[in-house]
């Protein structure tokens, strides 16, 4: 797979900070039904008991409470489709990011804050104030330059890697639903 250069990616930040701010879609839905497996789904149930249907969130103990249940701040992760559209050569190798929703919409701080709500399908999401960073499975995956430029300044102004969120509502989400900030 080839991994871009830092120059290749800022070329693309136009684009990629383009994306929709007021409606976005949802492009693609990911799970991670074991360390280092990917399925890519069409529609899944999200619930709060267990995250996004098929994911191994459940298990995951990287983020726990104190009695050791998996944190529910984490239970589903969004990225930017477009970040992911530039670093990846197509969406077996964009899935590898590990990011449940893949959602061409602006999830920068500036339009998006912690527990800003939104809409998909018939499912709403919370977002948390846990820092999403390229970790070393990322920067194998899609490069040191990629890893590092998520990880600086500017990528994290932007939440180029992505953010994550509570569920507030269960429901069903699809592919190409339309994503939407819920006024509260």
């Amino acid at each position: 797979m080839k991994h871009l250069t830092t120059d290749e990616i800022e070329t693309n930040l136009t684009y990629i900070l383009e994306a929709p701010k007021e409606s976005g879609i949802l492009k693609m839905i990911v799970v991670r039904p074991d360390t280092n497996e990917r399925k890519i789904l069409e529609t899944c149930q999200i619930k709060q008991e267990y995250g996004v249907e098929g994911d191994n969130w459940p298990n995951c103990q990287w983020k726990t409470l104190p009695n050791g249940d998996p944190h529910p701040d984490v239970q589903v992760s969004l990225t930017s489709y477009r970040m992911l559209k530039v670093l990846g050569e197509n969406d077996e190798h964009r899935a590898l990011s590990g990011d449940n929703l893949h959602v061409d919409f602006d999830i920068s701080p500036e339009n998006l804050s912690v527990g800003d709500q939104l809409s998909i399908g018939t499912v709403i999401i919370e977002i948390t104030d846990v820092l999403h960073v390229a970790c070393g499975k990322y920067l194998e995956r899609f490069g040191k330059d990629a890893a590092a430029f998520i990880n600086s300044k500017k990528g994290k102004e932007h939440r180029l890697r992505g953010t994550f969120a509570k569920i507030i509502r269960d429901g069903k989400i699809t592919k190409n639903d339309k994503i939407e900030k819920v006024l509260t």
